[in-house]
């Protein structure tokens, strides 16, 4: 039985209409982004086919054009409809970002985080240089490290603050393995950039930990 066969409240699209997009599953999101199956399979199979083989949304979302191909009926279009879609959700909350008056908007900058650090496979530390009223005037990848582990030098910090001259930043780096917790060396290094760039006057708004789709505030659980 083909999608268009379905009850009308079960097909993804009338069900995102009538009920929201939160109300749909991953399978009938990648259905709709798909828009047709393929012989002998609707939209729906070919999505839960797709979650199976790669093992999740962030997996499809970082295959590389060889894997993503592999599977029949996606091909070459199919693969860099994905990646727009992925640069138009990156370039959005970039501008939100931009366009937000002040750093106070927790949930437009942990949206921003998650798009900066999307499909990072090493550790980087990255620094968001803000102006005297808190709003952005660059993100910057500062130091790239292994795969666990990224060197972070105060000095080069400092630099980089008085370039932009910045009043303020917010400090960012992922945890490849999706660990979230803040280690002991998060926290040391965290107060070494705050004693530091408090001797030229740049405060230290918050320091944010990214992992596979979470973001922890180091400011929020009082560790800095």
């Amino acid at each position: 039985m083909g999608i268009n066969e379905w009850p009308k409240s079960e097909q993804p699209r009338e069900k995102l209409m009538q009920y929201g997009v939160s109300s749909l599953s991953n399978a009938e999101l990648l259905a709709i982004f798909l828009r047709t199956g393929i012989k002998g399979k609707s939209a729906i199979e070919l999505a839960q086919e797709l979650l199976h083989r790669f093992g999740g949304i962030s997996q499809i979302l970082e295959a590389d054009l060889q894997s993503f191909t592999q599977v029949k009926g996606m091909g070459s279009a199919k693969y860099c409809q994905l990646k727009a879609t992925i640069e138009l959700v990156t370039r959005h909350f970039n501008g939100k970002v931009e366009e937000a008056h002040s750093y106070n908007n927790q949930e437009v900058v942990t949206k921003f985080l998650l798009c900066h650090f999307f499909n990072f496979k090493h550790e980087v530390f990255a620094c968001m240089f803000l102006d005297n009223k808190n709003k952005l005037i660059k993100i910057e990848n500062l130091f790239v490290g292994t795969i666990n582990q990224a060197q972070v030098y105060p000095r080069v910090v400092a630099q980089s603050c008085l370039k932009n001259n910045a009043a303020a930043v917010i400090l960012a780096h992922n945890h490849p393995s999706g660990n979230i917790k803040a280690s002991q060396s998060d926290i040391d290094i965290t107060k070494k950039l705050m004693q530091t760039l408090k001797l030229i006057d740049v405060r230290v708004l918050d320091h944010f930990i990214i992992g596979n789709n979470d973001v922890m505030s180091m400011a929020q659980y009082g560790l800095m």
